[in-house]
Protein backbone atom coordinates (compact mmCIF):
# COMPACT_ATOMS: atom_id res chain seq x y z
CA UNK A 1 0.00 0.00 0.00
CA UNK A 2 1.54 3.27 -1.06
CA UNK A 3 2.82 6.02 2.01
CA UNK A 4 0.93 9.11 1.44
CA UNK A 5 3.50 11.74 2.60
CA UNK A 6 0.93 14.60 4.25
CA UNK A 7 0.91 18.31 2.06
CA UNK A 8 2.37 20.01 4.63
CA UNK A 9 5.53 17.89 4.84
CA UNK A 10 5.55 17.92 1.31
CA UNK A 11 6.34 21.37 1.24
CA UNK A 12 8.20 21.84 3.91
CA UNK A 13 11.01 19.24 2.11
CA UNK A 14 10.76 20.89 -1.09
CA UNK A 15 10.99 24.14 0.69
CA UNK A 16 14.29 23.26 2.33
CA UNK A 17 15.87 21.46 -0.77
CA UNK A 18 14.66 24.79 -2.89
CA UNK A 19 16.72 26.55 0.08
CA UNK A 20 20.29 24.47 -0.55
CA UNK A 21 19.82 25.05 -3.93
CA UNK A 22 20.09 28.28 -3.89
CA UNK A 23 22.91 28.46 -1.38
CA UNK A 24 24.39 26.37 -3.58
CA UNK A 25 24.14 29.80 -6.39
CA UNK A 26 25.74 32.70 -3.65
CA UNK A 27 29.32 31.95 -4.08
CA UNK A 28 30.20 29.79 -6.64
CA UNK A 29 29.51 32.03 -9.83
CA UNK A 30 31.46 34.53 -7.82
CA UNK A 31 34.43 32.67 -6.59
CA UNK A 32 34.49 30.36 -9.15
CA UNK A 33 36.11 33.14 -11.81
CA UNK A 34 39.15 32.96 -9.34
CA UNK A 35 41.26 30.09 -10.50
CA UNK A 36 40.95 31.48 -14.13
CA UNK A 37 42.08 35.31 -13.74
CA UNK A 38 45.44 34.97 -15.12
CA UNK A 39 43.43 33.59 -18.70
CA UNK A 40 41.20 36.35 -18.02
CA UNK A 41 43.80 38.90 -17.81
CA UNK A 42 46.04 37.58 -20.75
CA UNK A 43 43.28 37.26 -22.61
CA UNK A 44 42.09 40.78 -23.03
CA UNK A 45 45.76 42.32 -21.64
CA UNK A 46 44.49 43.90 -18.66
CA UNK A 47 46.58 45.09 -15.51
CA UNK A 48 46.66 43.58 -11.70
CA UNK A 49 44.36 46.28 -10.58
CA UNK A 50 42.02 46.42 -13.44
CA UNK A 51 41.65 41.99 -12.76
CA UNK A 52 41.21 43.08 -8.74
CA UNK A 53 37.93 44.68 -9.72
CA UNK A 54 36.51 41.30 -10.82
CA UNK A 55 36.76 40.75 -6.89
CA UNK A 56 35.27 43.87 -6.00
CA UNK A 57 32.61 44.88 -8.03
CA UNK A 58 30.70 42.05 -6.69
CA UNK A 59 31.37 43.25 -2.96
CA UNK A 60 30.29 46.63 -3.56
CA UNK A 61 27.11 45.55 -5.41
CA UNK A 62 26.43 43.27 -2.16
CA UNK A 63 26.67 46.74 -0.26
CA UNK A 64 24.63 48.67 -2.38
CA UNK A 65 21.81 46.75 -3.27
CA UNK A 66 21.31 44.75 0.29
CA UNK A 67 19.31 47.75 1.78
CA UNK A 68 16.57 47.61 -0.83
CA UNK A 69 15.84 44.12 -0.85
CA UNK A 70 13.69 43.99 1.86
CA UNK A 71 11.46 46.43 0.37
CA UNK A 72 11.65 44.22 -3.00
CA UNK A 73 10.48 41.43 -1.05
CA UNK A 74 8.07 43.22 0.42
CA UNK A 75 6.14 43.58 -2.84
CA UNK A 76 6.69 41.00 -4.48
CA UNK A 77 7.20 38.22 -1.88
CA UNK A 78 9.80 36.38 -1.01
CA UNK A 79 9.98 33.54 -3.39
CA UNK A 80 9.51 35.36 -6.33
CA UNK A 81 12.02 37.66 -5.36
CA UNK A 82 14.39 34.57 -5.20
CA UNK A 83 13.63 33.37 -8.28
CA UNK A 84 14.11 36.95 -10.16
CA UNK A 85 17.75 36.37 -8.06
CA UNK A 86 18.32 32.99 -9.86
CA UNK A 87 17.83 34.76 -13.26
CA UNK A 88 19.58 37.62 -12.68
CA UNK A 89 22.62 35.20 -11.85
CA UNK A 90 22.03 33.72 -14.94
CA UNK A 91 22.29 37.00 -16.93
CA UNK A 92 25.14 37.82 -15.40
CA UNK A 93 27.04 34.60 -16.03
CA UNK A 94 26.08 34.95 -19.76
CA UNK A 95 27.28 38.60 -20.07
CA UNK A 96 30.33 38.10 -18.15
CA UNK A 97 31.36 34.90 -20.67
CA UNK A 98 30.40 37.55 -23.86
CA UNK A 99 34.42 37.72 -24.85
CA UNK A 100 34.52 41.43 -24.40
CA UNK A 101 36.23 43.27 -21.43
CA UNK A 102 32.80 45.41 -20.99
CA UNK A 103 30.72 42.60 -20.92
CA UNK A 104 32.96 41.01 -17.92
CA UNK A 105 32.55 43.79 -15.64
CA UNK A 106 28.82 44.44 -16.40
CA UNK A 107 28.12 40.95 -15.87
CA UNK A 108 29.79 40.49 -12.79
CA UNK A 109 27.83 43.47 -11.53
CA UNK A 110 25.03 41.46 -12.54
CA UNK A 111 25.82 38.87 -11.03
CA UNK A 112 26.92 40.48 -7.51
CA UNK A 113 23.02 42.28 -7.74
CA UNK A 114 21.65 38.69 -8.05
CA UNK A 115 23.38 37.19 -5.45
CA UNK A 116 22.92 40.17 -2.65
CA UNK A 117 18.82 39.71 -3.18
CA UNK A 118 19.69 35.95 -2.16
CA UNK A 119 22.23 36.38 0.32
CA UNK A 120 19.88 38.84 2.15
CA UNK A 121 16.25 36.67 2.01
CA UNK A 122 17.45 33.48 2.78
CA UNK A 123 17.92 34.44 6.52
CA UNK A 124 14.47 35.65 6.31
CA UNK A 125 12.97 32.96 5.12
CA UNK A 126 14.52 30.75 7.51
CA UNK A 127 13.11 32.43 9.61
CA UNK A 128 9.81 32.32 8.48
CA UNK A 129 9.79 28.90 7.37
CA UNK A 130 11.77 27.16 10.33
CA UNK A 131 11.78 29.37 13.13
CA UNK A 132 12.75 25.88 15.57
CA UNK A 133 15.44 25.04 13.23
CA UNK A 134 17.59 28.40 12.30
CA UNK A 135 21.15 27.36 13.69
CA UNK A 136 21.04 24.11 11.68
CA UNK A 137 19.08 25.34 8.65
CA UNK A 138 22.03 28.41 8.59
CA UNK A 139 24.74 25.54 9.31
CA UNK A 140 22.90 23.54 6.34
CA UNK A 141 22.82 26.00 3.92
CA UNK A 142 26.56 27.55 4.90
CA UNK A 143 27.82 24.50 4.31
CA UNK A 144 25.81 24.13 0.93
CA UNK A 145 27.29 27.51 -0.27
CA UNK A 146 31.19 26.51 0.46
CA UNK A 147 30.97 22.96 -0.91
CA UNK A 148 29.01 24.24 -4.10
CA UNK A 149 32.27 27.43 -3.99
CA UNK A 150 34.71 24.28 -3.79
CA UNK A 151 33.28 22.63 -6.52
CA UNK A 152 33.34 25.59 -8.79
CA UNK A 153 36.92 26.26 -8.54
CA UNK A 154 37.90 22.49 -8.34
CA UNK A 155 35.84 22.64 -12.22
CA UNK A 156 36.49 25.51 -14.05
CA UNK A 157 40.03 25.19 -15.10
CA UNK A 158 39.84 21.49 -16.28
CA UNK A 159 36.66 23.02 -18.57
CA UNK A 160 38.86 25.56 -19.37
CA UNK A 161 41.89 23.14 -20.63
CA UNK A 162 39.52 21.03 -22.27
CA UNK A 163 39.08 23.05 -25.45
CA UNK A 164 36.28 25.84 -24.08
CA UNK A 165 38.59 28.38 -22.46
CA UNK A 166 38.15 30.53 -19.85
CA UNK A 167 34.93 32.14 -21.16
CA UNK A 168 33.26 28.22 -22.05
CA UNK A 169 34.62 27.26 -18.01
CA UNK A 170 32.70 30.77 -16.70
CA UNK A 171 29.31 29.53 -18.50
CA UNK A 172 29.68 26.56 -17.35
CA UNK A 173 28.85 28.11 -13.71
CA UNK A 174 24.88 28.68 -14.72
CA UNK A 175 24.30 25.05 -14.12
CA UNK A 176 24.07 26.11 -9.96
CA UNK A 177 21.50 28.89 -11.06
CA UNK A 178 19.82 27.02 -13.63
CA UNK A 179 19.54 23.99 -10.84
CA UNK A 180 18.18 26.39 -8.45
CA UNK A 181 15.45 27.93 -10.73
CA UNK A 182 13.84 24.24 -11.29
CA UNK A 183 13.38 23.48 -7.76
CA UNK A 184 12.41 26.68 -6.63
CA UNK A 185 9.55 26.88 -9.60
CA UNK A 186 6.92 24.58 -7.31
CA UNK A 187 7.04 27.49 -4.71
CA UNK A 188 6.13 30.04 -7.07
CA UNK A 189 2.35 29.15 -7.31
CA UNK A 190 2.23 29.83 -2.99
CA UNK A 191 3.97 32.97 -2.90
CA UNK A 192 1.90 35.67 -1.61
CA UNK A 193 2.02 39.26 -2.77
CA UNK A 194 2.99 40.06 0.48
CA UNK A 195 4.91 37.90 2.60
CA UNK A 196 7.02 39.38 5.38
CA UNK A 197 4.77 40.84 7.98
CA UNK A 198 4.50 44.10 9.67
CA UNK A 199 5.56 47.92 8.50
CA UNK A 200 8.66 47.80 6.49
CA UNK A 201 9.56 51.69 6.82
CA UNK A 202 8.89 51.07 10.76
CA UNK A 203 11.22 48.02 10.83
CA UNK A 204 13.81 49.35 8.78
CA UNK A 205 14.44 52.70 10.94
CA UNK A 206 13.70 50.65 13.75
CA UNK A 207 17.16 48.33 12.57
CA UNK A 208 19.55 50.90 12.05
CA UNK A 209 18.73 52.69 15.25
CA UNK A 210 19.40 49.63 16.79
CA UNK A 211 22.80 48.96 19.07
CA UNK A 212 22.01 45.50 18.71
CA UNK A 213 21.66 45.84 15.09
CA UNK A 214 24.98 47.64 14.80
CA UNK A 215 26.47 44.88 16.92
CA UNK A 216 25.27 41.85 14.57
CA UNK A 217 26.30 43.88 11.66
CA UNK A 218 29.58 44.92 12.83
CA UNK A 219 30.16 41.15 14.34
CA UNK A 220 29.37 40.06 10.54
CA UNK A 221 31.19 43.19 8.45
CA UNK A 222 34.56 42.82 10.81
CA UNK A 223 34.20 39.08 9.84
CA UNK A 224 34.19 39.61 6.32
CA UNK A 225 36.91 42.67 6.39
CA UNK A 226 39.33 39.82 7.68
CA UNK A 227 38.23 36.85 5.66
CA UNK A 228 39.02 38.99 2.00
CA UNK A 229 41.98 40.48 2.82
CA UNK A 230 43.10 36.87 3.76
CA UNK A 231 41.42 35.61 0.90
CA UNK A 232 42.82 37.80 -1.44
CA UNK A 233 46.38 38.37 -0.17
CA UNK A 234 47.17 34.59 1.21
CA UNK A 235 49.65 33.89 -1.48
CA UNK A 236 51.24 36.35 -1.56
CA UNK A 237 52.21 36.33 2.21
CA UNK A 238 52.91 32.57 1.72
CA UNK A 239 55.09 33.59 -1.09
CA UNK A 240 56.69 36.11 0.93
CA UNK A 241 57.35 33.54 3.70
CA UNK A 242 58.80 31.14 1.19
CA UNK A 243 56.40 28.81 -0.09
CA UNK A 244 56.51 28.15 -3.80
CA UNK A 245 53.25 29.10 -5.75
CA UNK A 246 51.77 25.48 -6.12
CA UNK A 247 52.42 25.77 -2.35
CA UNK A 248 50.60 28.89 -1.87
CA UNK A 249 47.41 27.78 -3.88
CA UNK A 250 47.29 24.79 -2.09
CA UNK A 251 46.85 26.14 0.99
CA UNK A 252 44.47 28.88 -0.49
CA UNK A 253 42.40 25.89 -1.33
CA UNK A 254 42.75 24.58 2.06
CA UNK A 255 40.99 27.78 3.43
CA UNK A 256 38.13 27.78 1.22
CA UNK A 257 37.50 23.86 2.51
CA UNK A 258 38.33 25.01 6.22
CA UNK A 259 35.42 27.51 6.10
CA UNK A 260 33.03 25.21 4.91
CA UNK A 261 33.57 22.32 7.59
CA UNK A 262 32.03 24.31 10.76
CA UNK A 263 28.44 24.13 8.58
CA UNK A 264 28.39 20.32 9.94
CA UNK A 265 29.13 20.92 13.27
CA UNK A 266 28.61 24.29 14.52
CA UNK A 267 24.56 24.64 13.78
CA UNK A 268 24.07 21.65 16.03
CA UNK A 269 26.33 23.30 18.86
CA UNK A 270 24.12 26.46 18.14
CA UNK A 271 20.64 24.91 18.64
CA UNK A 272 21.93 23.70 22.57
CA UNK A 273 22.89 27.03 23.27
CA UNK A 274 20.69 30.15 24.78
CA UNK A 275 23.62 32.42 25.23
CA UNK A 276 25.95 32.24 22.20
CA UNK A 277 28.54 34.69 23.49
CA UNK A 278 31.03 32.15 24.32
CA UNK A 279 31.56 30.62 21.24
CA UNK A 280 31.16 34.27 19.48
CA UNK A 281 34.13 35.27 21.41
CA UNK A 282 35.89 31.95 20.72
CA UNK A 283 35.50 31.96 16.63
CA UNK A 284 37.28 35.90 16.60
CA UNK A 285 39.52 34.77 18.96
CA UNK A 286 40.13 32.37 16.25
CA UNK A 287 41.14 34.60 13.73
CA UNK A 288 43.01 36.55 16.41
CA UNK A 289 45.19 33.70 16.32
CA UNK A 290 45.65 32.80 12.86
CA UNK A 291 46.65 35.84 11.30
CA UNK A 292 49.14 36.64 14.57
CA UNK A 293 50.69 32.96 13.77
CA UNK A 294 50.80 34.19 10.17
CA UNK A 295 53.55 36.98 11.64
CA UNK A 296 55.14 34.94 14.38
CA UNK A 297 55.24 31.29 12.97
CA UNK A 298 54.43 31.26 9.59
CA UNK A 299 55.99 27.69 9.24
CA UNK A 300 52.71 26.60 10.91
CA UNK A 301 50.80 28.12 7.74
CA UNK A 302 48.45 25.18 7.76
CA UNK A 303 47.84 25.22 11.11
CA UNK A 304 46.68 28.82 11.03
CA UNK A 305 44.74 28.83 7.74
CA UNK A 306 42.84 25.57 9.09
CA UNK A 307 42.42 27.51 12.57
CA UNK A 308 41.55 31.07 10.78
CA UNK A 309 39.07 29.19 8.19
CA UNK A 310 36.91 27.21 10.59
CA UNK A 311 36.63 30.57 13.02
CA UNK A 312 35.98 32.77 9.78
CA UNK A 313 32.81 29.78 8.56
CA UNK A 314 31.74 29.22 12.27
CA UNK A 315 31.50 33.17 12.35
CA UNK A 316 29.43 33.28 9.42
CA UNK A 317 26.93 30.82 10.38
CA UNK A 318 26.84 32.63 13.76
CA UNK A 319 26.08 36.15 12.50
CA UNK A 320 23.47 35.01 9.71
CA UNK A 321 22.39 33.05 12.85
CA UNK A 322 22.16 36.52 15.00
CA UNK A 323 20.26 37.93 11.99
CA UNK A 324 17.25 35.55 12.38
CA UNK A 325 17.60 35.39 16.20
CA UNK A 326 17.50 38.86 17.60
CA UNK A 327 14.70 39.79 15.23
CA UNK A 328 10.86 39.43 16.13
CA UNK A 329 9.36 38.90 12.20
CA UNK A 330 10.84 37.64 8.80
CA UNK A 331 11.00 41.38 7.72
CA UNK A 332 12.57 42.53 10.71
CA UNK A 333 15.22 39.75 9.62
CA UNK A 334 15.29 41.20 6.24
CA UNK A 335 15.71 44.61 7.14
CA UNK A 336 18.66 43.32 9.63
CA UNK A 337 20.18 41.30 6.64
CA UNK A 338 20.08 43.84 4.14
CA UNK A 339 21.93 46.38 7.18
CA UNK A 340 24.53 43.56 7.93
CA UNK A 341 25.38 42.56 4.19
CA UNK A 342 25.53 46.40 3.11
CA UNK A 343 27.86 47.30 5.51
CA UNK A 344 29.78 43.89 6.01
CA UNK A 345 30.32 44.02 2.33
CA UNK A 346 31.49 47.71 2.19
CA UNK A 347 34.15 46.61 4.81
CA UNK A 348 34.96 43.70 2.99
CA UNK A 349 35.67 45.82 -0.27
CA UNK A 350 37.76 48.35 1.29
CA UNK A 351 40.03 45.58 3.09
CA UNK A 352 42.15 44.04 0.46
CA UNK A 353 43.45 47.33 -1.17
CA UNK A 354 43.44 49.07 2.17
CA UNK A 355 45.98 45.90 3.69
CA UNK A 356 47.76 46.34 0.63
CA UNK A 357 48.46 49.74 0.79
CA UNK A 358 49.94 49.41 3.98
CA UNK A 359 51.83 46.49 3.21
CA UNK A 360 53.53 48.42 0.30
CA UNK A 361 54.10 51.62 2.74
CA UNK A 362 55.29 48.84 5.49
CA UNK A 363 57.53 46.49 3.06
CA UNK A 364 56.27 43.84 4.68
CA UNK A 365 52.68 41.81 5.38
CA UNK A 366 53.52 42.02 9.38
CA UNK A 367 51.43 45.27 10.25
CA UNK A 368 48.05 44.17 8.03
CA UNK A 369 48.58 40.94 9.53
CA UNK A 370 49.02 42.38 13.31
CA UNK A 371 46.31 44.74 12.50
CA UNK A 372 43.55 42.13 11.07
CA UNK A 373 44.10 40.22 14.80
CA UNK A 374 43.54 43.81 16.19
CA UNK A 375 40.38 43.81 14.48
CA UNK A 376 39.18 40.29 15.54
CA UNK A 377 39.88 41.37 19.45
CA UNK A 378 37.18 43.88 18.17
CA UNK A 379 35.37 41.91 16.90
CA UNK A 380 35.22 39.33 19.57
CA UNK A 381 33.97 42.77 21.94
CA UNK A 382 30.75 42.91 19.22
CA UNK A 383 30.24 38.76 20.15
CA UNK A 384 29.98 39.23 23.19
CA UNK A 385 27.18 41.80 22.83
CA UNK A 386 25.57 40.37 20.10
CA UNK A 387 25.48 36.71 21.26
CA UNK A 388 22.85 37.79 24.54
CA UNK A 389 19.88 36.06 24.11
CA UNK A 390 17.71 39.07 23.67
CA UNK A 391 15.80 40.55 20.07
CA UNK A 392 15.98 44.16 18.90
CA UNK A 393 12.41 45.75 19.37
CA UNK A 394 10.51 48.11 17.20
Amino acid sequence: MKTMIPESKKHRILMLTGILMIASTLRAPFTGIAPLLDMVRDSFSLTTAQIGLLTTIPLLAFALVSPFVAGIARRFGSERSLFVAMLIICLGIAMRSGGHPALLYLGTAIIGCGIAMGNVLLPSLVKRDYPESIAKLTGAYSLTMGVAAAIGSVIVVPIALFGFGWSGSLLALMIFPLLALLFWLPHLRHSPTVSLSGNPALKNRAIWSSSLAWQVTLYLGINSFIYYVVIGWLPSILISHGYSEQQAGSLHGVLQLATAIPGLVVGLVLSRLKDQRGIAILMALFWCSAVSGMVWFPQLAMLWIALGGFGSGAALILGLSFIAMRTGSAHQAAALSGMAQSVGYLLAAAGPPLMGKIHDLSGSWSWPLLLCALLAVVMAIFGAYAGRPIQIHD
